[in-house]
């Protein structure tokens, strides 16, 4: 659950965010509202958030973690004493922005809202996108990106910390960024995440854009079944039904028809201006991409 406190005596919550699906013990898959909770365990788990922080006098934003067990008990995990990865979706349903509220409260301003004015709008998921083989144990994948095209439109945000050219490492975290939408629900949330994924395109290292796709579509998460061990329980082996090649020639096709950027994306492939069947035999042998 999402808090904010000031220096004034006022906390609230600002919803829940669903963070089941994970691997490696790490988030990559966040909504809310989360399909688990009702009304009334919604407020329940919110008011006992708030409690927490009341009860340590904490201040600014931070989030009360919890677990909830098949028979809809909840039980204390955590506090994170920050601003979280995923704050994005909470931002999305509830129009506030958290990062400005810390702010905000930092220099001794009271909260411009109470709990009775928040409410949750439509619906939220955030997919972090990182350099990794998901085919390999999400084994880190570095190397440079050599094409960098991001979705967007309406109800789609995304927090990037890359661009085209940079080098992705061993030596960081390998996110490289956070892809965002929102939409009336969440099978329309879900539909344009979908949307968004196919849009992304990234040429020079692995990704688990792919992955994110197929969790996406399994039925279990499309009915709202998931837990933290989801991708254990449905995805142990997975593999992408699209081979390597097919993928490069199609995301190639995509960086090639942005015009702007075309030079560049022959460059880094190593290829001349002289034709384009070079600039795709080339990279199939040297880089891999996503959908």
């Amino acid at each position: 659950f999402q808090v904010l406190a000031d220096t004034h005596g006022n906390v609230v919550h600002l919803f829940e965010r669903e963070c089941s699906i994970q691997r490696r013990h790490q988030k990559i898959i966040e909504e809310t509202p989360s399909p688990a909770l009702d009304e009334k365990l919604r407020q329940k788990m919110g008011e006992t958030a708030c409690r927490v922080m009341t009860a340590v006098n904490y201040t600014n934003a931070g989030t009360v973690e919890f677990l909830l067990d098949e028979n809809r008990n909840f039980y204390f995990l955590e506090v994170n004493a920050r601003i979280q990865v995923e704050h994005p979706v909470t931002e999305m349903v509830t129009g506030v922005d958290l990062v400005k509220q810390q702010i905000c409260v930092a220099v001794g301003e009271k909260l411009p809202f109470s709990q009775n004015d928040l409410r949750q709008t439509g619906h939220a998921i955030e997919c972090r996108i990182y350099a990794e083989d998901p085919e390999n144990n999400f084994f880190p994948s570095i190397g440079k990106l050599l094409f960098l095209k991001e979705p967007a439109g309406p109800g789609i945000r995304v927090d990037s910390g890359v661009y085209g050219g940079v080098d992705v490492s061993h030596f960081y975290d390998p996110i490289l960024s956070k892809l965002i939408v929102h939409a009336e629900n969440r099978t329309l949330a879900i539909a344009k995440m979908q949307t968004a994924l196919s849009d992304y395109v990234v040429l020079g290292v692995k990704t688990g854009i792919p992955f994110m796709k197929a969790v996406l579509a399994h039925p279990a998460f499309v009915s709202g079944d998931v837990d933290t061990g989801f991708i254990a329980k449905h995805l142990p082996q997975w593999k992408n039904a699209v081979d390597d090649d097919t993928v490069l020639l199609a995301a190639t096709v995509a960086a090639l028809a942005d015009q702007p950027k075309k030079q560049d994306v022959m460059n880094g492939f190593g290829a001349s201006r002289t034709g384009f069947s070079v600039a795709i035999r080339w990279a199939i042998g040297r880089c891999s991409a996503n959908e």
